[in-house]
């Protein structure tokens, strides 16, 4: 029979994995964005297509690391209780290192979520978005990720 998460492991997926992710996603990728392209007047399809297919890779692995670091810190601390290991059927997931689970996250990203993202943008997207709307969408792409993809880690 499956463990049963408790409300303090609820509240954590909930508010720190979905909203804190979501957020900080947001608020990185966006830096990220103006940093590349602040002082471009538009960011072309190409540019938007790569970087919306390594953002779909490389954030779930980056969040992977930070993530492992950070929960396994709080468990260690008494902040977060650790999960019970009898039932879990996501114990030989949460086994993996925490590059590997990110690696494999970011390929499924990539594959089901950018992928698809990138050929609606290759067929029927603007050839072009102001460096102002590139941040919004970048921004935008990665908190969306983020809510999705860091609870799976």
């Amino acid at each position: 029979m499956p463990a049963t998460l408790s409300r303090a492991h609820r509240r954590f997926l909930v508010v720190d994995e979905i909203v804190g992710s979501s957020i900080v996603n947001f608020v990185v990728n966006g830096a990220i964005a103006w940093v590349m392209f602040h002082a471009a007047r538009s960011v072309p399809r190409s540019s938007i297509i790569a970087d919306t297919l390594v953002t779909a890779f490389v954030l779930p692995l980056l969040t992977s690391l930070i993530v492992t670091f950070a929960v396994r810190v709080q468990v260690a601390r008494g902040k977060l209780p650790p999960l019970p290991r009898d039932g879990l059927d996501a114990s030989a997931w949460l086994e993996r290192p925490s590059a590997q689970r990110g690696a494999l996250v970011g390929a499924a990203a990539v594959a089901l979520v950018a992928a698809p993202v990138a050929i609606g943008f290759a067929l029927v997207g603007p050839a072009q978005l102001s460096s102002h709307g590139f941040l919004w969408f970048k921004a935008s792409f990665a908190a969306s990720l983020g809510a999705v993809v860091t609870p799976l880690i």
